[in-house]
């Protein structure tokens, strides 16, 4: 399962939408086409590209918090909540991550999974420091016993950092690390899947971009991210492996605004099963159960 935060489906818009403005090789290879509010559907050769709800029948705008948690834990958080809330989960929901996210979920079955995201010493210093403002996927790991890794896997070759090349590290966090191709990347978490029931790989940076924080890295990011999703697709084994990709909510699909979007999410599937889970996703709560059903 790939998460990558604010991706929406947008217009066919060059001026707002990133994707027909600079093009996106994940959409024009593999599906021959980029997806917009007119063409929300789009298969072909086993790959499935379509719309999954996140507004879950609440008013405003979509959130990271509540959508994250709806998708992890297969529940309508919004509703739940009261509203749409984020970035962080709302903490009433914090019993409902610990019970019901998708890592404890695998464990109760007793198959093995893995989240190859890895972190740097600073997160670990704030951990320790005793604050709590977490991510949902952070929080799913921590109360369920599943492995955050740190540079160490990054060297060993068993995690990527979440912005893929480890670029970043070096440049903002003054890391020494070989600086890793998209594609290599890509084939790491390919080779981490293999040996797992499920894994996952959170990619946070496109919601950065949608609230235009960190512009002057754009191009960078935005090829990376490309490289990286087609090189998982174009290169897994279709036979053997399932792949979800899925985002929380609308945002950098629509650049003349800052903020999310009422745009329904970005969802692709491919491999094994693909069809079938593809049918089934309507919304952001069918993410996880759909995952559990046909891919244990």
């Amino acid at each position: 399962m790939i998460f990558i935060d604010g991706v929406g489906i947008g217009k066919k818009d060059p001026d707002s939408n990133p994707f027909f403005k600079y093009g996106f090789k994940t959409f024009e290879n593999i599906f021959g086409e980029i997806p917009h509010l007119e063409k929300q559907f789009l298969s072909k050769d086993g790959y499935y590209l379509f719309p999954a709800d996140a507004a879950l029948g609440i008013e405003g705008l979509p959130q990271s918090g509540t959508g994250q948690v709806s998708i992890f834990c297969g529940i309508n958080a919004p509703k739940f909540v009261g509203k749409h809330f984020g970035p962080f989960p709302y903490s009433t929901t914090i019993p409902i991550i610990e019970k019901e996210n998708i890592f404890k979920t695998y464990k109760n079955l007793g198959k093995a999974v893995s989240f190859v995201n890895a972190y740097p010493k600073v997160f670990f210093d704030y951990l320790r420091s005793g604050r709590t403002r977490l991510s949902t996927t952070t929080i799913s790991c921590r109360l369920s016993n599943v492995k955050l890794n740190t540079i160490k896997e990054i060297r060993e070759k068993k995690a990527i950092t979440a912005e893929i090349t480890n670029e970043r590290w070096n440049k903002r966090l003054q890391y020494q690390l070989k600086v890793t191709s998209p594609e290599t990347a890509a084939r790491r978490v390919l080779r981490v899947a293999a040996k797992k029931d499920f894994t996952l790989f959170e990619f946070y940076l496109t919601d950065h971009l949608g609230h235009w924080r960190i512009k002057d890295e754009f191009t960078t990011i935005y090829n990376n991210l490309d490289q990286f999703l087609f090189t998982l697709l174009t290169e897994m084994e279709k036979e053997n492996l399932t792949i979800v990709i899925c985002s929380d909510h609308g945002n950098f699909e629509d650049l003349s605004i800052k903020t999310h979007t009422l745009n329904p999410a970005l969802t692709i599937t491919a491999g094994l099963h693909a069809k079938e889970i593809a049918e089934e996703i309507k919304d952001l709560t069918d993410i996880k159960p759909t995952i559990i059903k046909y891919c244990t």
